[in-house]
């Protein structure tokens, strides 16, 4: 028996099945040290916001009870992260190091220095794939350059194979003995000191079962008419995948796996799923080739666009107060469940940055701190492709009406009356347009506008108006849908 050990450092990976570092620490022969680092510091400006870092919290604890179910532990650490990895590689005498390949252009530019560091020091350092169905550095359109838009980047992937699930068996696992201190988990201080995130993720299990359990169910019935029902708020008709493919409590492959496994590709719910899965791919691909994305938009004419910073708007629409119900539906459902359905992202991020021109950096910042999927990949192509400064964006700006999406989406106002209560009793003819209820309907409902419930933050037909002429500068028609 070997007298050697490894580590396996864990990030975004908090899993056992599909877990090629894990996986590679066990055929390593050597006893196995599994190590988690919290270092804020390493994420630059994009630290884990609130409503992540609860999330995390609850994922560290679901992997402590799986591993604790084998003999084993994750030793957690505060810290630097070359300073911890030092203290931890000193105290067990480790001489590999296995991780999962991380994109993000910060803690990228952190493990490749890591690597190099570690491997000049005489340790063995391996590293993999464990994301992604292809990694960024795979894939270039026919002139060698990354891809912009979304449907050819599909096109010339959707062929390849993707790699199986790799299986992971933890039945024989040798676990370092080394006298290694793990900090308690409370310690990482992930948990706000107020007990607003219980109620957010009562809804959750945030667990790798939770997480397969989530997408049994949802192959078993929501995804046959997914193209269709994805659209549609007041109803389970997504996935909810993306906060445990975010913190890695499930991965790609495994959703692909199963997705091709219990579906048939050729019909129109499944296939428009797995194009999702590729959306996501997509903003990694953005990402990955170009890293000042998060903070300055892609196509660089647009670093100078008119914002008309308004704090006051900010906060109205944060709190779901704009009076638009669709609007006020969204932003409440995000803060009382840490998700929103992406349809009404899109109608959300609409009004914000085209009606009332507010940047869309700051509604980036908002999704951040509140979103329990909050990837900086997705978060970034979404908020550049409302603000139309980003990757696939088409040559036309778009002005959702929040009316007409509310009309579409919505009809009879499940979805607003589920998360703005106050127009519970309003008849569904004015559930998008309280506004236009004459008084006795009003009064019938138990709305005052202007006192139980806002009247509209802005005139959508003046907020349209003001989004055309600030765009116009730039030469794009806008077009209403």
């Amino acid at each position: 028996m070997s007298n050697e050990t490894s580590i396996v450092w864990l990030r975004n990976d908090l899993r056992v099945q599909d877990n090629a570092a894990l996986k590679a620490g066990l055929q390593s022969g050597a006893s196995l040290v599994v190590l988690y680092i919290w270092d804020e510091t390493a994420y630059g400006e994009w630290q884990p916001g609130s409503a992540s870092k609860v999330w995390l919290h609850h994922a560290l604890k679901s992997l402590q009870t799986k591993l604790q179910e084998y003999g084993g532990r994750i030793i957690l650490k505060v810290g630097a992260t070359a300073e911890v990895l030092h203290t931890v590689i000193d105290a067990t005498g480790a001489n590999q190091i296995f991780w999962n390949r991380r994109y993000e252009p910060k803690l990228r530019s952190l493990d490749a220095d890591l690597k190099l560091a570690l491997r000049a020091e005489g340790l063995k350092v391996e590293t993999f794939n464990s994301a992604l169905l292809n990694e960024p550095h795979t894939v270039a359109n026919k002139s060698g350059g990354p891809f912009k838009v979304y449907s050819p980047y599909f096109k010339s992937i959707q062929d390849r194979p993707v790699v199986a699930p790799i299986e992971v068996n933890l039945e024989n696992a040798l676990w370092s003995d080394a006298n290694l201190e793990s900090e308690a988990l409370a310690e990482l201080n992930l948990l706000p000191s107020q007990n607003w995130w219980r109620d957010m993720i009562k809804d959750w299990d945030i667990s790798e079962s939770g997480a397969h359990e989530r997408l049994n169910r949802f192959l078993d019935g929501a995804v046959s008419h997914y193209n269709e029902d994805r659209n549609i708020p007041g109803i389970e008709g997504s996935s909810k995948l993306s906060p445990y493919l975010q913190s890695g409590l499930i991965g790609p492959r495994q959703v692909v796996a199963a997705l091709e496994a219990r579906t048939n590709l050729k019909e129109k719910g499944p296939f428009v799923y797995l194009k999702e899965i590729y959306w996501r791919e997509f903003a990694y691909n953005v990402l990955f080739h170009f890293p000042h994305t998060p903070e300055k938009p892609l196509q660089a004419q647009y670093a100078d666009f008119p914002w008309e910073a308004d704090d006051d708007l900010l906060k109205c629409w944060k709190k779901g107060q704009t009076g638009y119900p669709i609007v006020d539906a969204g932003m409440r459902e995000l803060y009382a469940t840490g998700w929103m359905h992406n349809r009404v992202r899109m109608i959300v991020a609409s009004l914000l940055v085209k009606q009332l021109l507010q940047d869309w950096k700051t509604g980036a910042a908002w999704f951040w701190d509140t979103l329990v999927d909050a990837d900086i990949a997705s978060n970034t192509l979404g908020w550049q492709w409302s603000g139309g400064c980003g990757a696939d964006a088409a040559p036309y700006f778009r002005v959702f009406n929040p009316m007409i999406q509310g009309g579409k989406f919505d009809p009879i106002g499940t979805y607003v009356k589920r998360y703005v209560p106050e127009l519970g009793k309003l008849p569904a003819k004015y559930i998008h347009t309280p506004w236009e209820a004459p008084e006795a309907v009003l009064e019938a409902a138990g709305i005052e506008l202007g006192v139980t419930y806002p009247h509209p933050i802005i005139d959508h037909q003046t907020g349209r108006e003001r989004a055309l002429s600030a765009f116009d500068k730039f030469k794009n028609p806008v077009e209403a849908i």
